[in-house]
């Protein structure tokens, strides 16, 4: 347990995003210490026998217990008000290694047809190759989830907002519609953080994070976790364990810091995106904006309802075609054109060759992944550089 723990029952976010899953050393160091060892030196045969076999808890061996990366486990788990967390080697390591500890073959997956384009890959391209199936729902239309459900549905997935269109769940129904049939509800809550929504207050049994955008928050690392009950966490744990998708702790390390700042980094993400997707409904090249911060966006009064704040990634179409989209891109100068999001520099991408452009065409259709769509993550440069940086193309 952490040193902090007594002190740390009802601790507010901001509290624990610096304080939970402290462990200090007998150095008495400040900061979390780093722990760069693959292994660990037990005291007698028989403690190293007791250790592997779980009869005694302690360091077995870095690709499953390492200290660096179970403070960045228990500090996550405490943001996420989650019993446990595993971290994993990316955001798609957590999402595979979900499946592989809870699915079996002849199981059923329910998922959002608007999720990564990657996650899409992952359940139809590889898991239905070892008898796993799947189906894609509209994430907005509860009658398509509840007819979508099947005898053998073991796992809803759901992206909320999603990528990229910012579509919003309602996650309470959702997970009364999932729990009524013997399911779990997992959330991949990567655009929002747990600074802006805990999607375990809603019903919500698994969270999912993609560690390398927000909470990283500089694009420096990969890495992924999973967060819920002790119970399914030990069963991802012991995927893990065997399958090797771990988390390094120099990344651990890195995310330690900064989950420090998530809160006040989110609330100024949401601020600056909130102020470009307003305006670039104005612009008159731009045909439509997604941001459920819109007032217009018919997910907003439920965002509302869900999150804090609205989060950092926002989608528009331009007027025109894919070479349309690609000229405004292709036009910046301080927006950085990369896949990633979550950084402290602005990035901008188009969609439908990039992160979906594994999708089949129909696939992308009924996604809503247009040719003339692009995703903006907003960063935290200085808003009325960024709106003249897509003035560039947008004129």
């Amino acid at each position: 347990m952490s040193e902090y723990d007594d002190s740390l029952t009802g601790a507010g976010l901001d509290t624990l995003a610096v304080r939970a899953g402290c462990h200090r050393t007998a150095e008495g160091e400040h900061s979390e210490a780093l722990f760069l060892t693959s292994s660990y030196v037990f005291g007698s045969a028989q403690e190293a026998a007791d250790r592997f076999s779980g009869d005694a808890p302690g360091n077995v061996y870095s690709r499953y217990t390492n200290p660096t990366v179970r403070a960045f486990e228990e500090r996550i788990a405490a943001l996420e008000k989650a019993e446990s967390a595993i971290a994993t080697a990316s955001g798609m390591s957590a999402i595979l290694s979900t499946c592989m500890a809870l699915l079996q073959v002849g199981d059923h997956i329910l998922c959002s047809r608007s999720v990564f384009g990657t996650t899409t890959v992952l359940f139809t391209k590889y898991l239905q190759r070892f008898g796993v199936g799947v189906t894609f729902v509209d994430p907005t239309d509860l009658t398509a989830w509840e007819r979508g459900f099947q005898a053998n549905t073991r796992l809803v997935f759901v992206e909320t907002p999603s990528n990229p269109l910012c579509d919003v769940v309602d996650l309470q129904a959702l997970a009364d519609l999932t729990h009524a049939r013997g399911a779990r509800l997992v959330v991949d809550n990567c655009f929002c953080t747990p600074a802006l929504q805990r999607p375990i207050e809603f019903g919500a049994d698994l969270i999912i994070h993609s560690a390398t955008k927000y909470i990283d928050g500089q694009g420096r690392c990969l890495g992924g976790v999973v967060a819920g009950d002790q119970d399914t966490i030990n069963d991802v744990l012991a995927f893990v364990r065997s399958a090797g998708p771990t988390l390094s702790a120099f990344n651990a390390w890195v995310f330690l810091k900064g989950l420090e700042t998530l809160r006040l980094r989110m609330e100024a993400h949401s601020r600056n995106a909130q102020a470009l997707a307003e305006w670039l409904q104005r612009q008159p090249q731009v045909e439509r904006v997604y941001y459920a911060g819109l007032p217009e966006h018919p997910g907003h009064e439920l965002a509302r309802k869900q999150q804090s704040a609205f989060g950092g990634v926002l989608s528009f179409q331009v007027k025109g075609d894919q070479a349309a989209a690609w000229r405004v891109i292709d036009s910046t100068r301080i927006c950085s054109l990369t896949a990633n999001l979550g950084d402290a520099k602005t990035t901008i991408v188009h969609p439908a060759t990039t992160t979906h452009g594994r999708l089949t065409p129909e696939q992308r259709a009924e996604s809503g992944i247009a040719d003339n769509l692009i995703r903006l993550a907003v960063g935290l440069e200085d808003v009325e550089d960024l709106k003249n940086d897509l003035l560039r193309g947008l004129s």
